[in-house]
């Protein structure tokens, strides 16, 4: 299925599944962020390739993911706070940059894949995702958690760990789960060693 929506280019890779806390100070994110909730419609987080969150529209990957917004309040500060939810990945067609510099993007959902159960290889990682996660502060900790789902936690994982964010992307990228959470397993264990 192919949808027009609004894209937020960040500095972050977000996977299916997690949540990211947001600052929205933009004129044109405002914009955006109210629309979208008026009209119940996703918001399409990327990551940029090249220029910044603020200013003129960064150049960003091609496949992102999904999301809602979850939860917003007017923060202290006087900023509006979001949160994001992601929901599923997507490829980008083709976009146009709006006078404001807001991209709108015309994008193919991609398959949610099958919930894969954590094998006993696996569940070391599943038990340093809980650790981690015990560690922060909601949303981190009231999001729905699938710690038994090798999907989830390696999409987890790839949110957490200290990696460059073009391999964060690449992870997002690769269809294949057992390969995913693969390569996070040879990392760990070459971190464990070194």
């Amino acid at each position: 299925m192919i949808n027009r929506v609004p894209l937020f280019p960040l500095n972050t890779v977000m996977f299916p599944g997690g949540v990211l806390p947001l600052r929205i100070f933009e004129p044109r994110y405002l914009d955006m962020v109210s629309d979208c909730l008026r009209n119940d419609t996703p918001i399409g987080v990327v990551l940029i390739r090249e220029g910044q969150e603020v200013g003129r529209a960064a150049d960003t990957y091609d496949m992102g993911t999904l999301s809602i917004i979850s939860y917003w309040n007017r923060r202290q500060d006087g900023l509006l706070g979001i949160t994001l939810r992601g929901t599923q990945r997507f490829r980008i067609l083709s976009h146009d940059v709006m006078p404001n510099q807001l991209v709108i993007a015309e994008v193919e959902a991609l398959p949610t894949p099958q919930p894969i159960q954590v094998h006993n290889k696996y569940q070391t990682m599943a038990s340093l995702l809980r650790k981690i996660i015990a560690q922060l502060e909601p949303p981190y900790t009231t999001m729905p958690a699938h710690y038994d789902d090798l999907e989830w936690v390696s999409a987890r994982l790839c949110e957490f760990l200290p990696m460059p964010l073009d391999y964060k992307q690449q992870l997002l990228e690769c269809d294949d789960i057992i390969s995913r959470i693969e390569q996070l397993y040879m990392m760990m264990q070459r971190s464990e060693v070194g």
